[in-house]
C-alpha cells in the first residue's frame, strides 16, 4: 500500500513539469512574435505599408475635357463645363428619413423614387443618384456628410447658341460620346483620352489625398467650322419665321461660299435645343439639309439649258415654240401654267416653261445629258462625312425613256438634298468650277472640278438674272444694291403609294449674289406651306432676299449695282 503523502508528491511533480512546459511554449511564442514584429516593422517595414495601401489606395478615372467647337470667327458653338456626379454605396449609406427627404430635394428626385432606388440596389456597392449636377448643388449635398455618398468629377456639354446650330453640332450622351451631327462624326477627334490617378481614401471611402498620376488625361482637340455664327443666326431666324408664317411642315436653308464651297450657314426647321433634350423626338434631330432628298422641280431647268449650251446645240437667243402650252411625250402630258407661245432659251428660264425645257432636253443625247447632270454631283454623296448623308437619286440614262429624259429637265424623277443642290449651283456661280463642300474652315481638300465652261456658266447666270425681275418668277428674291441670279421651283410632293399628292408642295428658290461675281450661293426649301401661298417665288424667294441682303452686308461685299429700291416694295406674289 502506497502512502498518501508519497502519492501527493508525485502529482505535484507531474503538475509542475506540465506548467513549465506551457510556460516554455508561451515564451517561445512570445519570442517568435517579437522577432516577427521586429522583422516587419524594422527590417521589412514596407510589407505592412503595402498591405495598408492596398486597402486604402485606389485607381480612379480622370475624365478628359472634350474639345471645343468654334465658328470661323472663333466664337464658341460647343464647350464642356466641369460638373459633379453623385453616387452612393447602398451597403454604407446611412440617412434618416428627414435627411433622405432633404437629399431628394437637392437632387430634384421624388422621395419615394430615391428610397426605392437605394433599396433596390442594396446588394451593389455603387449606383449613381444624379449625373452632371451643378457644382454648387453638389457642394450642398457634400455638406450633409452622409456616409456612403461619393462625388465624381465629370464634364457636361453646353451649346451657347442652342437650337440655332443644333442640327450641325448634334449632341453627346450622358457619357460624353457624340450621338448626332459633328459631335458624332468627329467624336474621336473631340473626345480625347481618359486618364487614371491613384488616390487615398479614408474609412468612408472619401478621397483624402492624391498619390500620383498613373496616366494623365489628354484633352480633346478643338474643331473650327466654316460656319459664321452671325449668318447662322440670321438664316435661322428668317427660316423659322417663314415656316411659321406659311404654316409649313418643315424647311431647310444652306448658304455656301461660291468659291471655296465652305458652308457659311445651314439651318432646318423644326429645330431642337441640345441643352435640354428631355422632350426631343428622334425625327427632329436629323439635319434635313443633308439627310433628306426630294424632287427639286424647276430649279433643275438651268442645268438642262447649260448642257444644251455646252454642246453648242442652242444659244440664249435660240427660239422655241411652246404653243399651245402643252405637249405629249410618250403618252404623257407636259404642261405649262400659261401658253407662252414662242420663246427664246433665256425666256424659257425666265418664264419657267416646262414645254420649252422639255423640247431642249429631248433634243440632247441622253448619255450627254446624264453625264452633265451627274458631273454636277447629282446621285452621288457630297462627301461631307456627315452622319446620314443622302446621295439622292439619278437614274442611269440606259434605263430612260423619252418621258424620263423630259421630266429630268424640269426636276421630276430625280432627287437631291438641299446641300447637294446648293453645291451644283456653285458651278454656275464659280465660272464652271465645282468646289468640294466643307463644314470645316480652311480644310485641305481636293481642288474644284470643271463642270462646264466659264462661257456657259456666264450665259446661264445672265439668263438667271432675268428670273429675278418683274417679268420673271422671282422678283421677291431681289436684294437692294446687288444683282441677283436665281431660279424658283414649286414642286408637287410624291405620295408614299405612288403618284403625287394634290395640295402638297415644296417651295424652292436657289440663287446667287452679286451676280456679276457671285460670292454666295443659297438654297431655301419650304416643305408643305399651307397658309395659302405655295409658289417658290412667294414663299422661298423672300427668305432668300432677307438672308442674302444681311449676309452680303455682314461680309462687307461691295454692291454691284444701284437699283430702284421700289422693286421690292412693288413686288407681288409670283410663281
Amino acid at each position: 500500500m502506497i502512502p498518501v503523502a508519497a502519492e501527493t508528491n508525485e502529482h505535484l511533480k507531474e503538475y509542475a513539469s506540465r506548467w513549465w512546459f506551457v510556460l516554455a511554449l508561451l515564451f517561445v511564442a512570445m519570442v517568435t512574435l517579437i522577432c516577427r514584429s521586429v522583422e516587419l516593422q524594422v527590417i521589412d517595414r514596407q510589407f505592412l505599408q503595402h498591405q495598408g495601401d492596398l486597402r486604402h489606395i485606389n485607381v480612379v478615372s480622370v475624365p478628359a475635357n472634350r474639345g471645343k467647337v468654334l465658328d470661323r470667327q472663333g466664337e464658341l458653338l460647343a464647350l464642356s463645363t466641369p460638373v459633379k456626379s453623385i453616387a452612393v454605396n447602398p451597403k454604407e449609406f446611412e440617412a434618416s428619413p428627414q435627411q433622405l427627404k432633404e437629399l431628394a430635394g437637392l437632387l430634384g428626385l421624388d422621395y419615394q423614387h430615391l428610397l426605392a432606388r437605394v433599396s433596390y440596389a442594396s446588394g451593389r456597392t455603387f449606383v449613381y443618384l444624379k449625373r452632371r449636377m451643378d457644382p454648387a448643388v453638389a457642394e450642398q449635398v457634400k455638406a450633409m456628410d452622409l456616409p456612403g455618398v461619393y462625388f465624381e468629377r465629370e464634364f457636361r456639354r453646353y451649346y451657347p447658341v442652342g437650337e440655332v446650330a443644333s442640327h450641325i453640332l448634334g449632341f453627346t450622351n450622358i457619357d460624353d460620346n457624340g450621338q448626332e451631327g459633328l459631335e458624332l462624326a468627329y467624336n474621336k477627334w473631340l473626345r480625347g483620352a481618359t486618364g487614371q490617378r491613384r488616390v487615398i481614401r479614408d474609412g468612408k471611402q472619401r478621397i483624402i489625398e492624391d498619390v500620383e498620376d498613373v496616366r494623365p488625361s489628354v484633352p480633346g482637340k478643338d474643331l473650327v467650322l466654316s460656319i459664321d455664327q452671325r449668318l447662322q443666326y440670321l438664316a435661322y431666324r428668317e427660316l423659322k419665321s417663314s415656316v411659321l408664317r406659311h404654316n409649313a411642315k418643315a424647311g431647310s436653308l444652306v448658304l455656301l461660299d461660291a468659291k471655296s464651297g465652305e458652308i457659311m450657314a445651314m439651318v432646318n426647321q423644326p429645330s431642337f435645343n441640345p441643352n435640354n433634350r428631355k422632350e426631343v423626338q428622334g425625327s427632329v434631330t436629323r439635319n434635313r439639309a443633308v439627310t433628306d432628298s426630294f424632287e427639286p422641280g424647276s430649279v433643275m431647268k438651268p442645268f438642262a439649258v447649260a448642257c444644251a449650251l455646252e454642246l453648242g446645240m442652242f444659244r440664249p437667243d435660240t427660239m422655241i415654240d411652246t404653243n399651245p402650252g402643252t405637249m405629249m411625250v410618250a403618252g404623257n402630258v407636259v404642261r405649262d401654267i400659261h401658253n407662252y407661245g414662242v420663246l427664246d432659251v433665256a425666256h424659257v428660264l425666265q418664264k419657267s416653261s416646262n414645254v420649252g425645257v422639255t423640247k431642249i432636253a429631248l433634243s440632247l443625247p441622253a448619255d450627254r445629258l446624264w453625264g452633265f447632270v451627274s458631273g454636277l454631283g447629282f446621285g452621288e454623296f457630297v462627301g461631307l462625312g456627315f452622319p446620314g448623308e443622302s446621295a439622292g437619286r439619278l437614274r442611269d440614262y440606259k434605263h430612260w425613256g423619252q418621258f424620263e429624259q423630259a421630266t429630268l429637265s424640269f426636276g421630276y424623277g430625280v432627287s437631291t438634298s438641299t446641300l447637294q443642290l446648293a453645291r451644283a449651283y456653285t458651278a454656275i456661280a464659280n465660272n464652271g468650277m465645282l468646289p468640294h463642300v466643307s463644314l470645316l474652315k480652311a480644310e485641305n481638300k481636293d481642288p474644284p472640278q470643271r463642270a462646264m465652261s466659264s462661257e456657259t456658266a456666264l450665259k446661264v447666270r445672265t439668263m438667271l438674272e432675268q428670273v429675278v425681275s418683274r417679268e420673271g418668277t422671282a422678283l421677291r428674291a431681289s436684294v437692294s444694291g446687288y444683282r441677283v441670279a436665281g431660279k424658283t421651283g414649286t414642286v408637287k410632293k410624291s405620295a408614299a403609294t405612288g403618284g403625287y399628292t394634290e395640295g402638297s408642295y415644296l417651295s424652292l428658290f436657289v440663287g446667287m449674289a452679286p451676280a456679276s461675281d457671285p460670292k454666295l450661293v443659297m438654297v431655301v426649301m419650304i416643305d408643305e406651306p399651307s397658309a395659302g401661298e405655295y409658289y417658290g417665288g412667294s414663299v422661298a424667294a423672300p427668305v432668300f432676299s432677307t438672308v442674302m441682303s444681311g449676309a452680303l452686308r455682314l461680309l462687307n461685299v461691295a454692291p454691284d449695282q444701284q437699283e430702284n429700291a421700289q422693286l421690292l416694295e412693288q413686288s407681288e406674289g409670283t410663281i
